[in-house]
């Protein structure tokens, strides 16, 4: 009984020592999977990006431009109006269509103002033989006169005739005169070379005077007008050259008129510019977006706009740099920037060559490591 006591504690003892050492084991396992872990945490960020991601700093020229977006408005726009009240016996032209000055665009009922014309011409052709007449009498009574066989009353009354049929005449050729106007504003013709912008009428319609009836636009050459910020408004001269865009299409025109004050609510100045349209090419009333061309600097460095980044704290300016392969965050000064262009002129921080990242690449960090997708390898790297 004593050796069976013995023999069963021998046997307890040796299943302790056993879980026990199952546990320092465990623990072991689990420490040395913790260190591999951490040891695969402390691993470089690698980012793919695709070779339009880089760009590549260079040399080159940028404009210094004045932003300005207005509409192009053509350079001359006439409203025709009736200038009679009547009845449209015809309309002869439609919206887009090119007129030459003096051609008929309308007509209006004519036969009143054609009897009325006629009659005052008639008037007038009889005020001429009143007048001839009341002449060759009064040149007889002066020979009459002088001979003594008149009176001097009657000599004065047949020179008082002469005045009176003159007057007659004159009034005669006023009423033919205005009659003429009348007759002729029947007849509705372009007052210039140009193209029907809008037909306000048709034919049958009775117009009262003054009612428009036509818009017609020069568009040969076409003004852009835009407002400056007074800030830049020094940089502003007659002659300078502009470059925009309308329509999808690259154009470029000139300063013609500055206005000369600043509209103290908009603390902006007025600018117009002149745009050669003699290919009709442009639209009138397009909006346009473009540069007035302050200055040009060659030789510049030049960065897209796109790589530029500003610190939230300070404002900074920097870009990320990847010329080994691995981003650096390289503070930059700036010259001038040309939104329109997308370049932006580097002072200092850049040389030529350097190769930056561009464009909205998500979370960037010092020392990220950049994979070019279609690349074999990334900038740098042997």
């Amino acid at each position: 009984m004593r050796i069976a006591d013995i023999a069963l504690a021998v046997a307890l003892c040796a299943t302790t020592t056993t879980l026990i050492g199952c546990d320092n084991a465990t623990a072991d396992a689990g420490t040395s999977a913790t260190a591999k872990g951490a040891t695969g945490n402390s691993k470089t960020r690698t980012v793919a990006v695709s070779p339009s991601d880089i760009a590549t700093v260079h040399v080159g020229s940028l404009s210094d431009g004045v932003p300005i977006t207005g509409l192009l408005r053509p350079l001359e726009s006439v409203d025709v109006h009736a200038r009679i009240d009547g009845d449209l016996t015809g309309v002869f032209v439609r919206e887009g269509q090119h007129v030459a000055k003096g051609q008929l665009l309308a007509q209006f009922e004519s036969v009143t103002q054609q009897s009325s014309a006629a009659s005052a011409r008639a008037g007038q052709a009889a005020a001429k033989a009143d007048l001839s007449q009341a002449e060759w009498n009064f040149k007889q009574s002066g020979d009459l006169f002088h001979a003594g066989a008149i009176s001097e009353a009657d000599y004065r009354a047949s020179q008082q005739a002469v005045d009176a049929a003159r007057a007659r005449l004159a009034a005669a050729t006023a009423t033919v005169d205005a009659a003429n106007i009348v007759e002729r504003d029947t007849r509705v013709v372009a007052p210039m070379t140009a193209v029907v912008d809008k037909k306000l009428v048709d034919m049958g319609e009775h117009l009262s005077s003054g009612t428009p009836m036509f818009t017609l636009v020069r568009s040969q050459t076409l003004e852009l007008a835009a407002t400056v910020p007074e800030r830049r408004a020094a940089a502003i001269k007659l002659g300078q050259k502009v470059s925009f865009s309308a329509q999808g299409l690259d154009f470029n025109g000139k300063v013609a008129r500055v206005s000369p004050t600043i509209d103290p609510n908009t603390r902006a100045i007025t600018v117009y510019v002149d745009v050669d349209n003699s290919t009709g090419a442009l639209k009138a009333n397009s909006l346009a977006t473009g540069d007035v061309i302050a200055s040009t600097v060659n030789g510049a460095l030049l960065v897209p706009t796109t790589a530029l980044h500003q610190t939230a704290d300070s404002g900074k300016t920097y870009v990320y740099r990847a010329n080994t392969g691995r981003i650096e965050q390289v503070y930059i000064t700036l010259g001038i920037v040309n939104d329109q262009a997308g370049l932006a002129q580097v002072l200092s921080g850049l040389t030529t060559g350097d190769k930056v990242m561009v464009g909205n690449l998500g979370i960037m960090s010092p020392g990220t490591e950049i994979q070019i997708i279609g690349g074999d390898r990334a900038p740098g790297k042997p």
